[in-house]
């Protein structure tokens, strides 16, 4: 029998970066780039970063519940970026690069909140969480070129100096959820 899969629609700044932090975390069994949240059907990149179209890069996490929990899928997230910065991550200025939680469930979005709340009451972070959460009603997949970003193009320079760091401060908080090989 083929393990139940859930998916998780995350915004977290450039999608190249968290979809570089999860493929290699253990139970997450696919990864697509794409768009969330905006109001213009099938929307390009070039459109996205225009500003214009209302959407958020975002990955979809596919995951196995039995061995990822949503909540850890959230936890990582986190881990992977600035949930108090509106409209920005480092460098990447814009609304498409603000941090967001696309639910697929009201289990989600319960657990999405519980988990900012947490953070919250524990002062994680320092200051206010900006993430937003809301339902996702509609998924755009990014062009074939921003699939696999990082790990096509690991010299890069943006991928070398903002994605890199990233993925090893991931690799060390959570390296007891590692395998070996990425996600195909």
């Amino acid at each position: 029998m083929a393990p139940l899969i859930e998916t998780a629609t995350l915004g977290g700044g450039c999608f190249w970066c968290i979809e570089a932090v999860f493929e290699r975390i253990v139970g997450v069994t696919d990864l697509r780039s794409g768009y969330a949240g905006g109001h213009v059907p099938n929307p390009t990149y070039e459109q996205v970063c225009e500003k214009g179209t209302g959407h958020v890069e975002v990955v979809q996490v596919d995951f196995d519940p039995s061995v990822l929990a949503y909540r850890e899928v959230l936890e990582i997230f986190f881990a992977a970026h600035d949930p108090t910065t509106k409209d920005r991550q480092g460098n990447d200025v814009g609304p498409q690069y603000r941090s967001a939680i696309f639910t697929h469930s009201d289990a989600q979005a319960a657990a999405a909140r519980e988990v900012i709340a947490a953070f919250e009451a524990d002062g994680t972070f320092g200051a206010p969480i900006v993430t937003e959460v809301r339902p996702l009603d509609r998924y755009w997949p990014g062009e074939a070129y921003h699939q696999r970003y990082y790990r096509r193009h690991p010299l890069q320079p943006y991928c070398a100096f903002v994605i890199s760091p990233k993925v090893a401060k991931i690799r060390k908080a959570y390296a007891d959820r590692l395998r070996e090989s990425p996600v195909p």
